[in-house]
């Protein structure tokens, strides 16, 4: 049985997810992911290399950085999970440049008890002056446990086609007109993307699509919208693409943040 649940509060989204089957395509996040493996084991790859998450693991993902998912085996798993906007991070720890985790996985009690609280209130629907004060008490644990390094700049041409990926998600992906403008051919470019982020442009933009429309939806409330503004066929599409990464349909995530 596939179980995801997501809140949002004081700018942050909580899942509780529960599953045995089920599978995350290769995707990514722009936010940081921060979780807690409650129950069996969570298997994943991550940036190219395989990882494992056993009971009380916190899992440490890093902004846009390319990872499936899936459960160790037949017994299935149960975990939580915040995602954190990168620039409240560095606003709440105080830091002026972009910073990586450095390690996947840790087993730490205390940032372990910091992620099931704040994430119990979202999911209970506390109120978010409370929310924001377990969150500052996150960071500074993070912070503490010295897990952060900091991170080289991003490539100019990978910066330039994500750039202009973003400005186009409602429309088809071009390719030729983006490497033409670097001075690449396209298959160069693919390469060079590839190489630099760990998924291809078009998956790069699909994500982005996805990650769109689920922005609109929390926003407006209103999938069909979402499903036009960005460009897809119809909700049936949203929604193929939408399950992949979130585990659940546009309509369901809807429901969710209602």
């Amino acid at each position: 049985m596939e179980r995801f649940i997501y809140k949002k509060a004081a700018g942050i989204t909580a899942l509780s997810a529960s599953f045995t089957d089920f599978k995350y395509k290769k995707h990514t996040h722009k936010e940081y992911a921060i979780g807690v493996t409650l129950r069996g084991i969570q298997e994943y790859n991550l940036a190219g290399s395989h990882q494992f998450s056993c009971q009380n693991g916190v899992m440490l993902f890093n902004p846009e950085q390319p990872h499936d998912g899936m459960a160790h085996d037949e017994t299935g798993i149960d975990y939580v999970m915040l995602y954190i906007d990168p620039k409240l991070l560095l606003e709440i720890s105080e830091k002026k440049d972009i910073v990586r985790f450095s390690s996947p996985v840790v087993y730490n009690y205390l940032l372990r008890q910091r992620i099931l609280n704040l994430s119990y209130e979202i999911l209970s629907g506390s109120d978010e002056a409370l929310c924001s004060e377990l969150l500052l008490s996150l960071v500074d644990t993070l912070t503490e446990s010295d897990l952060f390094m900091y991170y080289r700049k991003e490539n100019n041409m990978v910066k330039k086609v994500k750039e202009r990926i973003h400005s186009n998600l409602g429309n088809v992906l071009k390719l030729d007109e983006i490497s033409s403008e670097l001075g690449l051919s396209k298959f160069q470019l693919i390469r060079m993307f590839k190489a630099n982020v760990g998924i291809s442009p078009y998956q790069y933009f699909l994500n982005c699509k996805v990650e769109r429309a689920k922005q609109l939806i929390e926003k407006d409330k209103d999938v069909y919208s979402a499903v036009a503004e960005c460009g897809f066929v119809d909700l049936t599409h949203l929604n193929k693409y939408f399950k992949r990464i979130y585990g659940i349909t546009a309509f369901e995530y809807k429901s969710c943040i209602s």
